[in-house]
C-alpha cells in the first residue's frame, strides 16, 4: 500500500511519517525530493540554491519523481510505503508558482509516474496562524521564502486535488498534539486490512 503525506512546509509530516513507521515497522519510509541518489541532488539545486526558473523547477521535480517511482515506489508495491510528498504536492506547488494548467500537470504527471499515484494520502493542514508562527520559528529555504499566502494558495490546491482526483485521503488538522495525531493516522491506514486488503 503506498502512501503519501502531503502538507506544505512545517506541517509535521516527518513527524508523523516517523510515529507511522513505529506502528508500521516493516515499512519502508522515502520522500521526494530526495528518495534516490538522483533525487538528492535534485532536491539540493531546488531547496538551497532557488537559482532555477519555475519552469525548470516544475521538469526537475518530475524527473525526480520518475526516477523515485522507478528506482523506490515500483519495487515496493507489496509492503506498505510511506513517502514524504507525491505528485499532489508537485502538481499543487507547480499550478500555483507557474501558474500552469492543472489538466497539463496532470499529463505530465501521469507520465513520470507511469500511472503509479498514492493509495492514501493523509494531508496534514494548518491555518494561517499556524504556519505563520512556525515559519517565524525557522531559517526559510527557496520555497518558503516565497511567503504565507502563497503556501496557503498551494494548501487550497492539494485539498481541490483531492476532491478533483477522489483519491482515498485523511484530511488532518495539524496543529493537534502529535501524538493525536499519529493515532487518527495509524487508524486510517490500519482500516484497509481491516476490512481485507492484500498486498499486491
Amino acid at each position: 500500500m503506498y502512501v503519501a503525506f502531503e502538507g506544505i512546509d512545517t506541517a509535521g509530516k516527518s513527524t508523523q511519517i516517523a510515529l507511522a513507521k513505529d506502528a508500521f515497522s516493516d515499512a519502508v519510509v522515502t520522500k521526494e525530493p530526495g528518495g534516490t541518489e538522483l533525487g538528492m541532488k535534485i532536491r539540493a539545486l531546488l531547496l538551497e540554491s532557488g537559482c532555477v526558473t519555475p519552469r525548470s523547477e516544475t521538469l526537475l521535480f518530475l524527473a525526480d519523481r520518475a526516477e523515485h517511482i522507478e528506482k523506490v515506489i515500483r519495487p515496493n508495491l507489496h509492503r506498505i510505503i510511506l513517502s514524504d510528498r507525491s505528485f499532489i504536492s508537485g502538481i499543487a506547488y507547480a499550478h500555483i508558482h507557474e501558474k500552469l494548467p492543472i489538466d497539463i500537470l496532470l499529463q505530465l504527471n501521469r507520465f513520470a509516474t507511469d500511472g503509479i499515484f498514492p493509495d492514501r494520502i493523509v494531508l496534514l493542514r494548518m491555518d494561517e496562524k499556524v504556519l505563520r508562527t512556525r515559519l517565524e520559528r525557522k531559517r526559510r529555504d527557496a520555497i518558503e521564502s516565497r511567503g504565507i499566502e502563497y503556501m496557503m494558495a498551494v494548501q487550497k490546491c492539494m485539498l481541490e486535488l483531492l476532491d478533483l482526483l477522489q483519491i482515498d485521503h485523511i484530511a488532518i488538522d495539524a496543529a493537534q498534539p502529535a501524538e493525536k495525531i499519529a493515532e487518527a493516522i495509524e487508524n486510517y491506514l490500519r482500516q484497509p486490512f481491516e476490512k481485507g486488503y492484500k498486498k499486491p
